[in-house]
């Protein structure tokens, strides 16, 4: 046997060897496998909610009042009925009307109130801006900022799903009222000043209108 033929053949035994040690590690894939089977990992703790009806504590009322009180059991009945009602959104929402009502009633702007105001109220505004004009006054106000937003009280009617919920606001702005003349005739453009208000708005829960009115100011 020629020296060359020998060293085939060796090469050949050694090709063979590694092909087997191979297959014996890695396995053969023939077509017919079903995916590769997953490797068990520690599961992430899943995050706990609690569930309000169980009697865990509801931080969306909690935040805002004593969730004990009448006024925090009022606002449960609330949610009871519409699920998707929020306080802190009701607070952020009431903090945008209260500037868009009080600018509006400074500017005289009247269609724009009787959208958001019940009737009695708007009357009241109306007969103010009407009399405001009748004596050819004018008012030119910038308002500054909400320094308060508070809910002071909370009523619910379970039999008819009415809602009032009462609100304190302290509120900046600063403003000037002037005669036909455009002379300044009360105001300051440079002092801001501070005025605290107590609106009570009002809705039907669970109905087709998400918009709450203004129904009362005052205590």
């Amino acid at each position: 046997m020629s020296s060359q033929l020998l060293n085939i053949l060796i090469l050949a035994a050694v090709a063979l060897f590694l092909i087997l040690r191979l297959r014996s590690v890695l396995g053969t894939r023939d077509g017919f496998e079903g995916p590769p089977k997953q490797v068990n990992r520690a599961q992430k703790p899943q995050r706990k909610f609690d569930v309000i009806d169980g009697g865990g504590e509801d931080r969306d009322i909690a935040d805002h009042v004593d969730v004990d009180s009448d006024t925090g059991k009022a606002l449960a009945g609330m949610k009871r009925v519409e699920p998707s009602f929020s306080v802190s959104d009701f607070a952020h929402g009431a903090r945008q009307a209260y500037e868009m009502i009080l600018m509006a009633f400074e500017k005289g702007d009247l269609p724009f109130l009787q959208q958001y105001l019940a009737p009695d109220v708007y009357d009241s505004f109306a007969a103010a801006v009407n009399a405001r004009a009748d004596k050819g006054l004018t008012v030119e106000a910038e308002f500054v900022g909400v320094r308060e937003v508070n809910i002071r009280e909370a009523k619910f009617d379970a039999e008819n799903n009415e809602a009032e919920i009462k609100v304190k606001f302290v509120g900046e702005l600063t403003s000037v009222v002037k005669d036909q003349n455009g002379r300044i005739v009360e105001g300051d453009r440079d002092t801001v000043k501070r005025q605290t208000d107590i609106w009570t708005f009002a809705r039907l829960m669970g109905g087709d209108n998400p918009n709450w009115l203004l129904v009362g100011t005052g205590d």
